[in-house]
């Protein structure tokens, strides 16, 4: 690998590592390396505009926005009592019912950082209330949000769509199946971790007459929350939205359920969200009009191909140099959020991939599993330290927790999602091809 790509690449990790701002992080690795390679700046401006210049980038506010009406609209709580119906009555219950919450969350807003603020607002006090230890519940939480990377309609798919010329129903598709297995996984170690702690309250049990009538009237008054997946899914994969005007739609049905039905927001709110949104917007589109310049550069200086060469000489094995490759993602996740981590992670190694013999669409799943461990995975751990700031949990009360469901959960659906093609590519064959 030549010097001034690995100058580059050190600069760029360095200036994430000391806390410069991602955007600019980004900017200076890239005048980096038109400094030196005598690059002309004046045709990169162009290719980073006309790469913005894509409809499906509309999806990414449209989201935002979504996720946070539902977040100030009242609307992540009814989700939640109809799943605590369910699974709230056994011991480590309201564990399982912050995954598959998350699970549904994710399947609306399309974002980790949106999953784990609205739930983890929601349902932290009831886990303190009912007795569950503050580190197992933050790093559950944290585990659980990224479930908003996987489960469609994945913003984080949608990137990764633009960026690799797929369809953005296939990326959804794959990771689909990922995502599931995720929540099972996460909801099975919660249950074991927690079977012997005696100091978690476990509400009382119900008959099944009355169980049945709680969870009809939970269901009912959830039912509007509960449409938006349906809505919003059932558009998109009947072939009767594209994912743009699903995500418009999204925003048109959430404000009216919020203020309306539900009366957790008010006009000023709705106000303050639109601004909070736009600003997010504001960051993010920054962010990837950097990395297009930085990606578009990096493959000018041939950086696929001279990495391609770094994992043959060490194996020519095609599951060797995926391990290899797997790694090189989680630490990526470790550095960066997600967003920034398929911006720049996409382009490398999607030509990687490919030569490999590997689907584009199966990488999409790989790429998504693999940033969502990383955004939990210490040292760094984004999505980790935001739900401690939300839990009020240390760093050291939530280690332990979290290398459990790293391990029992996480690793283990990052290498049948690698390994098993048809873990990921089985809907998109079916639905699909």
């Amino acid at each position: 690998m030549s010097v001034t790509v690995v100058i580059a690449i050190a600069l760029l990790m360095g200036t994430l590592i000391i806390g410069v701002p991602i955007p600019f992080a980004f900017f200076s690795s890239a005048a980096y390396l038109i400094y030196s390679g005598n690059y002309d700046p004046g045709f990169l401006l162009p290719y980073g505009f006309a790469k913005m210049n894509s409809i499906v980038l509309l999806t990414i506010p449209l989201f935002i926005m979504t996720g946070g009406i539902m977040d100030k609209g009242g609307i992540g709580d009814r989700l939640v009592d109809v799943v605590d119906v369910i699974a709230g009555r056994i011991r480590g219950g309201l564990g399982v019912v912050t995954v598959v919450t998350c699970a549904i969350f994710g399947a609306v807003s399309g974002s980790s950082s949106a999953t784990v603020s609205c739930i983890g607002s929601i349902i932290m006090p009831k886990l303190k209330r009912a007795g569950y230890p503050i580190g197992h519940v933050a790093a559950l939480l944290a585990n659980a949000g990224v479930l908003g990377i996987l489960i469609p309609p994945s913003m984080l798919m949608i990137l990764y769509a633009w960026i690799g010329n797929q369809s953005v129903l296939a990326c959804f598709l794959a990771a689909f199946v990922p995502g599931v297995i995720v929540t099972v996984l996460l909801s099975v170690v919660n249950i074991f971790l927690l079977r012997n702690n005696k100091n978690i309250a476990v509400a009382e049990h119900l008959d099944m007459a009355t169980a049945s009538k709680l969870f009809v009237k939970k269901g009912i008054q959830a039912t509007p929350a509960l449409m938006m997946p349906v809505i919003i899914l059932g558009g998109i994969y009947g072939g009767v939205m594209t994912p743009t005007e699903a995500a418009a739609v999204a925003v048109l049905y959430a404000v009216p359920v919020a203020m309306f039905l539900y009366r957790g927001m008010k006009m000023k709110n709705l106000m303050a969200t639109l601004i909070e949104s736009a600003t997010t917007t504001g960051v993010i589109m920054a962010m990837m009009f950097a990395v297009m310049i930085l990606s578009r550069l990096y493959i000018m200086e041939n950086l696929p191909e001279q990495i391609m060469g770094v994992l043959t000489s060490i194996s020519d094995n095609k599951n060797v140099i995926l391990l290899m490759i797997n790694v090189f993602m989680v630490i990526l996740g470790m550095l960066m959020d997600d967003v920034s981590g398929i911006l720049l992670g996409t382009p490398i190694l999607l030509p990687l991939v490919t030569q490999l013999g590997v689907d584009p669409v199966h990488f999409a799943a790989v790429m998504g599993v693999n940033l969502g461990m990383g955004n939990v995975t210490p040292p760094t751990a984004p999505l980790l330290y935001l739900s401690g700031r939300i839990s009020g949990a240390q760093v050291t009360e939530m280690l332990k927790p979290t290398m459990y469901l790293l391990l029992f959960a996480w690793l283990p659906t990052l290498l049948l999602t690698t390994y098993v093609p048809e873990i990921s590519l089985g809907l998109v064959h079916l639905l699909m091809r």
